[in-house]
């Protein structure tokens, strides 16, 4: 059987998530949710930045950028939703993040009515 990538980080960041929604609930704006994960986080000791600027490229040209909610440890983006449900434009969404850095796990977490989480990979092998 194969080891889970990251697995203690995203059974951590995971437990936040839960701490976070349980006290908040659901109905704030995303940036709340945010700021309360990026303190939570920092508080249990985790490297953690937020709105990290990541640049795109295609064949070499920088073509863009986009601001990750939260990169923790340098090894896991967050993206975080305040929606009612996740569709597949938000799990597109983080998986062009990972296709577009060398970081390989990407947590889609959504504060929406009922908690929702997707664990998205594409490791490193897999890119250019």
């Amino acid at each position: 059987m194969s080891e889970i990538l990251h697995k203690e980080l995203s059974e951590s960041i995971l437990k936040v998530f839960y701490e976070v929604y349980n006290e908040l609930g659901y109905g704030f704006l995303e940036k709340v949710y945010q700021n309360a994960m990026y303190f939570e986080l920092k508080s249990k000791g985790f490297k953690v930045e937020a709105q990290r600027q990541i640049k795109v490229h295609y064949k070499n040209v920088l073509v863009g950028d986009f601001y990750a909610d939260l990169l923790i440890e340098d090894l896991i983006i967050l993206e975080l939703k305040a929606c009612d449900h996740l569709v597949k434009a938000h799990y597109s969404q983080t998986l062009n993040y990972l296709k577009a850095t060398n970081i390989e796990i990407g947590l889609l977490l959504n504060f929406g009515e009922k908690p929702e989480i997707k664990r998205l990979i594409f490791t490193n092998n897999r890119k250019d």
